[in-house]
Formats: C-alpha cells, structure tokens, sequence
C-alpha cells in the first residue's frame, strides 16, 4: 500500500510512524485513519521492530517552519456535501479501531507530540503507552466548542490519569494543556525543547527496544487489561454520542462557523 498521509521509517528497533499532512497540521481523515491501521497491523508480527513512535510533522509556510501533531479531525473535509446516518457512524468506527488498535497493539507506542494535540490528534496520543511533549507543545479536547463529543477511550483514560474533577473541567471547557502543566498533572511523561525532543524520544524508545520483546508485550497486554476492563462499552457509548452530536443543527453550525471564520451560535437542538 502506497501512503499518503503518513510516514514512517524503521532504525535501532524503533518504528517512527509519522503524520504527513502538514499543510492541514495533520487533521485526520478517513485516508489517514486507514494507512495508520494498515502500517501497523503488516508490521505487527514484525521481530525488527520494538517500539513505535507516533510523531507529526513540519508546514513551512511562508519560510517559517511550524510543528504539528495532529490538528483534530479534517474540519474542512466535514463541511463538505452531506454525509447519511450510516456514513457518519462507519467514520466514527473506523477512528475508534485506529484508537483501539494503538491501546491494544503488541508493542509499547510512544506519542511524541510535537506540536499541537487537539480532538482525535489528543485521542490517539492517549491511546498510546505514553505521551511525551516538546516545551513547545499543547493538548486539547475542543469537542463541546465544535458541537461534538470526546472518542477514542478519552472518557475513561483521562479521569483515571488526572482525577474525575480534572477530567471534567478539561473537557468541559476545552481548554488548552501546555506541555509543562500536562506533565505535571501525569499526562505526559515529560517534555523537552523542540531541538533535542526526537533525540530524547529516540533514546527513551531505543532503551525500551533493548528488552526482551515477550516480556514487554506481556506487561503491556496485562497492565492494559487491569487498567481498562470494559473499553469496548466506553467506545459504544462515546461513539452513540459522538453520532447523536453529528445529528444536531449545533453540530452543522460548528462545522458551518468553523469554515466561516466566526464564533458559532449553538441552540441546543
């Protein structure tokens, strides 16, 4: 499979998987979701890889170099044309396999986010064994500014990280995590300037690459078990609201004043 919205390349055991969408600071869609999902499930079973680590990408616009991790959700690809009941949901399953498939992948995946984390970008991160953040990097749960709902797991990991109240205030509001505030509420494992970020991440990545591989997809597989026992039930219910919320006139007015550059005016309806 040819990719066009990712790379990747494979040194010292590590996998570094990188979003490639810069010119949309690597908003998902459809196409990505699929090439993140196929490149890990050929490299699954692979004994020359170890560790993955999930990284952005770079826009330059205008002579100016500007990180990215992933912006959210293709916006701009939602407000085009109309999209049936079933459209959306299949959409929504095929964001939660990505997500699931990172939680439950048999070898550690680091999140190196590079630049801003925001909705599906910040669900991705949180389905990997750890967040790892430049000083220059922030996270965010847009979703209730955007007339939507929270996916990937987000609704158990994050209370189970940084307390119920937290969760609360942070998904509520939306409001931005810069990287040293995440690393002190335990969201990331630790933060780096940009220009000797990949070097630490790479470090970290290779050291966890020199252990036996069994016992690693051993810890992994039952640490995530007692951690999470019931994901399956939790991406139900998120995915049951994340399509309720695509079915509202609010949902379409975010979308609408999204791509309109305005502040959106939701009715509750």
């Amino acid at each position: 499979m040819d990719y066009s919205t990712i790379k990747y390349e494979i040194r010292d055991g590590v996998m570094v998987l990188r979003l490639n969408r810069p010119e949309r600071m690597n908003a998902v869609n459809e196409a990505m979701y699929s090439e993140i999902t196929d490149l890990l499930q050929r490299h699954r079973e692979d004994p020359d890889i170890r560790v993955v680590v999930l990284t952005g990408s770079v826009r330059i616009k205008e002579g100016l170099e500007k990180q990215a991790f992933c912006a959210g959700a293709d916006l701009k690809k939602h407000s085009e044309g109309e999209r049936t009941h079933a459209q959306k949901r299949k959409y929504i399953e095929q964001a939660h396999e990505t997500t699931r498939l990172l939680y439950r992948y048999p070898k550690p995946i680091i999140a190196a986010v590079n630049g801003p984390a925001r909705g599906a970008g910040a669900e991705m991160a949180f389905s990997c064994d750890f967040i790892t953040m430049s000083d220059e990097a922030s996270i965010a749960f847009p979703e209730t500014g955007l007339g939507t709902f929270v996916g990937g797991g987000v609704t158990l990991h994050l209370p189970r990280i940084v307390g119920l109240m937290k969760a609360k205030e942070l998904i509520y509001t939306g409001r931005v995590l810069h990287a040293a505030e995440a690393v002190e509420l335990g969201i990331a494992l630790y933060s780096y300037p940009m220009g000797m970020f990949m070097d630490k991440v790479m470090e970290f990545a290779v050291e966890i690459a020199g252990k036996a591989p069994i016992p690693t997809a051993m810890a992994k597989k039952y640490l995530q078990g007692a951690y999470l026992f019931d994901l399956e039930t939790v991406l139900q219910l998120e995915a049951d609201a994340i399509l309720a919320c695509m079915d509202t006139d609010d949902w379409q007015e975010g979308i609408d004043a999204f791509a309109e550059k305005r502040k959106p005016v939701y009715r509750g309806r």
